[in-house]
């Protein structure tokens, strides 16, 4: 996966939006749907990306997979860093792009999820 591919599909969810949204990190893309954010990256470097995990599996994920890291900046019991070191097949990062998206969609408020489903 390159950073295109990422950015193509992130944006192919329904409802996302992408920004720049740190001004202290005006490297780093995010991904957003509703305004709640579910994946980001350095779009200098794209050498990982953050996603949004199930922290009942968490734990599991990061030992079976080395490339899965706690992040620097998020809640490390809810969120990992996904190392881009070619362990890790683009058909599973892709799947954990789709988790990251559902995790954020399954919080929004039934309005929300409402507008989601009517406006997109």
């Amino acid at each position: 996966m390159n950073i295109e591919e990422y950015r193509t599909y992130c944006l192919a969810m329904k409802g996302a939006t992408e920004s720049i949204p740190f001004s202290k990190l005006p490297d780093v893309l995010v991904f957003k749907v509703m305004g709640k954010m579910f994946t980001a990256t350095d779009i200098n470097t794209f050498e990982s990306f953050s996603i949004k995990c199930n922290p009942e599996t968490i734990e599991e994920l990061r030992a079976k997979h080395p490339a899965l890291q706690e992040p620097s900046y998020f809640s490390k019991k809810h969120w990992s860093k996904v190392i881009l070191d070619g362990s890790i097949s683009d058909k599973l990062l892709y799947q954990w792009l789709d988790i990251s998206y559902s995790l954020v969609v399954a919080k929004l408020t039934k309005k929300e999820r409402a507008e989601l489903e009517n406006k997109f």
